[in-house]
């Protein structure tokens, strides 16, 4: 039987080979993001030095970085990644907020006990900005210094059909998932395990992606791979019986999926609009000369520096959205040449290589600048930061009802397209992630995209 060939197999696995294997590339992570953690403390340590000129102070501080790293510990910031598939440091923000400001409030303190002069209230903010910027962009930069120097997980995928098909076109869209697979299965039965005895010492993690699993299958894999420390990850079968927006929580040992079929909170929305009106009129002020540069570029090709188009709103509402613009004139007098909106497979369009983009429009669009107008849009309250991209009239009318669902809110000039693939993806896919960001809704969950946003605009991968 399966469950006695898996157990045989473990156990013939000798233990030091079992905890060797992959467990450094775990342990090497947490060192780095242990460094990066202590790299933050002396940052702290040398604003005092920097901004007051205060060596006495800074002496002290720097007596005090082991406690930043025990707090980072104590907040898990350590031992997340290992669990789950695909982790960024964009995750964590929150607690490293929350790490900051225990660390500063620590700190603080700290250095009231010893001979150093007690930094203010107005400095120790100061304090929490440095130690959370610093802690972020250190963590970010080592877990990339991670995936560069160190081989993926050699993983096995067992399944087949439309489940593993979704779950290898992840892997492909994501290459910051650190792993490789190296074995595909279709389902992992005795016959599978006589033909490859070796397979334990070959692999780092399991990843099922079947159309159905049974319980007792599972149960013996938890078992096998807790006993052969490699990791275990299911994609669930049924993806529908899951959806999106589901939480797993639990009565003691009894294991509950929630369903959010509610309303999003009036509350969460005005706070969403507070966000997007604070931002938008400051980013308006601050980028103002960056956006008279990009008017006075566009203006070097004939026609208007803005260009005006007709999207779907919220609801179903229309609104004039403002660009840059990036084509020639009459670009949209020459569309039907490019392509039949009404023989369209499916209510989207993207021209990877658009003969009608100018030589600065090619620049603007790979770097998203051309969207910043749409800063106005946010301010008039057409559009939101975040949110599902705004599409034309004329796609919007061959929605069938199941698409509808991505205008339950305001359009964003950013959002979870444009954060999980942009361009590449199919529109089923695009429809999915943004079924889930609507059904999901929340402040945390905009300020996680429009932190990622920067580093998609920066790598430019899906932008056309």
């Amino acid at each position: 039987m399966l469950a006695e060939l898996l157990r045989e197999r473990v156990e013939a696995t000798p233990e030091s080979r079992v905890i060797a294997r992959g467990v450094w590339r775990d342990a090497l992570l947490r060192r780095i993001l242990a460094v990066a953690d202590v790299l933050a403390g002396l940052a702290v340590t040398g604003s005092f030095v920097a901004i007051d000129s205060d060596v006495g102070t800074a002496f002290w501080s720097a007596t005090f970085v082991p406690v930043w790293i025990v707090l980072a510990k104590l907040y898990g910031l350590y031992d997340r990644d290992q669990r789950a598939l695909r982790y960024l440091t964009v995750d964590e923000l929150p607690r490293l907020c929350a790490w900051a400001a225990t660390g500063t409030a620590a700190l603080l303190l700290y250095l009231d006990l010893t001979p150093a002069s007690t930094p203010s209230l107005e400095r120790g903010f100061e304090v929490w900005a440095v130690a959370a910027a610093a802690a972020c962009a250190l963590r970010g930069a080592g877990r990339w210094a991670w995936r560069r120097s160190t081989p993926a997980e050699r993983t096995l995928l067992v399944g087949s059909g439309a489940v593993a098909d979704a779950t290898r076109r992840k892997l492909e869209l994501f290459p910051d998932i650190h792993l490789t697979i190296v074995a595909e299965r279709p389902d992992l039965t005795a016959a599978d395990l006589r033909q490859s005895q070796a397979w334990l010492d070959q692999i780092d993690r399991v990843l099922i992606a079947a159309q159905s699993l049974e319980g007792d299958v599972l149960e013996e894999l938890v078992f096998v791979c807790r006993r052969a420390h490699l990791k275990l990850a299911v994609v669930p079968p049924v993806r529908g019986m899951f959806g999106t927006a589901v939480q797993l929580s639990h009565i003691a040992d009894l294991p509950v999926i929630v369903y959010g079929t509610w309303d999003i909170p009036r509350s969460t929305l005005m706070l969403k609009r507070a966000m997007d009106l604070t931002l938008s009129v400051l980013l308006l002020v601050v980028l103002s000369p960056l956006l008279l540069a990009l008017a006075l570029a566009v203006k070097t090709s004939n026609g208007p520096v803005l260009f005006h188009q007709t999207r779907v709103g919220a609801n179903g509402r229309p609104f004039r959205m403002l660009k840059f613009r990036t084509m020639v004139c009459d670009a949209e007098d020459r569309l039907s040449d490019l392509v039949d909106v009404d023989r369209l497979p499916e209510p989207v369009f993207k021209l990877v290589r658009d003969p009608r983009v100018t030589r600065v429009g090619r620049v603007l669009r790979r770097t998203s600048l051309d969207e910043l107008p749409q800063l106005w849009n946010v301010v008039r309250g057409d559009m939101s930061l975040v949110g599902p991209r705004p599409e034309e009239e004329q796609i919007v009318a061959r929605y069938l009802p199941e698409h509808r669902v991505r205008l339950g809110v305001k359009p964003g000039m950013t959002g979870p397209m444009q954060v999980n693939g942009r361009g590449e993806l199919r529109f089923d896919e695009r429809l999915a992630v943004e079924r889930e960001y609507i059904e999901n809704l929340s402040i945390a969950r905009d300020v996680r995209i429009l932190a990622m946003t920067a580093a998609a605009v920066l790598g430019g991968r899906g932008a056309f």
